[in-house]
């Protein structure tokens, strides 16, 4: 069963992107990607407790981006993502201090490859691209990219070859 306070941070997200059906697939199943990585890379309970908190949230920033910049750019969306992650998440209730640091953290990180310190970051990583690539209609040689440069964890590896196809 979902943790109470993951339940309410996912209906908090649905709420706050309501009427952007895709933003809210997008991060339902980066979501359940980070999680099953997660549990199959054998994380600790609170690892996973955070990475699914901040794989709800990741994208948060794009609302902000937009209004601002006029532009959902990676960059813009880690700039304006960990405050309004932080708003939420203390709405929410549940989340310690050390908690919602970390979660606003991975949500300012999310675009950035180099430097990943700490599995859940790689775990985060990892989700997003695998819908990303999904989701964008990659070819075959940008997902073949991506394996090289960003995936490390063998669940991550391992989804991506089953989901593409990809013969070891």
């Amino acid at each position: 069963m979902m943790d109470p306070r993951l339940r309410k941070t996912m209906k908090a997200m649905i709420a706050y992107d309501a009427c952007c059906p895709k933003r809210i697939q997008h991060f339902l199943k980066v979501h359940a990607f980070a999680r099953l990585i997660a549990e199959t890379e054998g994380l600790d309970e609170e690892t996973v407790f955070i990475l699914e908190a901040a794989a709800l949230v990741h994208d948060i920033g794009i609302r902000p981006a937009l209004e601002k910049y006029d532009s959902s750019a990676g960059y813009l969306q880690e700039k304006e993502g960990p405050s309004e992650a932080k708003k939420l998440l203390e709405e929410a209730g549940g989340f310690s201090e050390e908690q919602i640091e970390r979660i606003m953290y991975l949500v300012g990180h999310h675009h950035t490859y180099t430097g990943i310190d700490g599995l859940d970051y790689r775990i985060l990583v990892e989700a997003d691209f695998l819908v990303n690539l999904y989701e964008s209609e990659s070819r075959y040689r940008a997902i073949l990219a991506a394996e090289d440069r960003v995936f490390e964890t063998e669940t991550g590896k391992w989804i991506l070859h089953e989901q593409f196809g990809i013969n070891s």
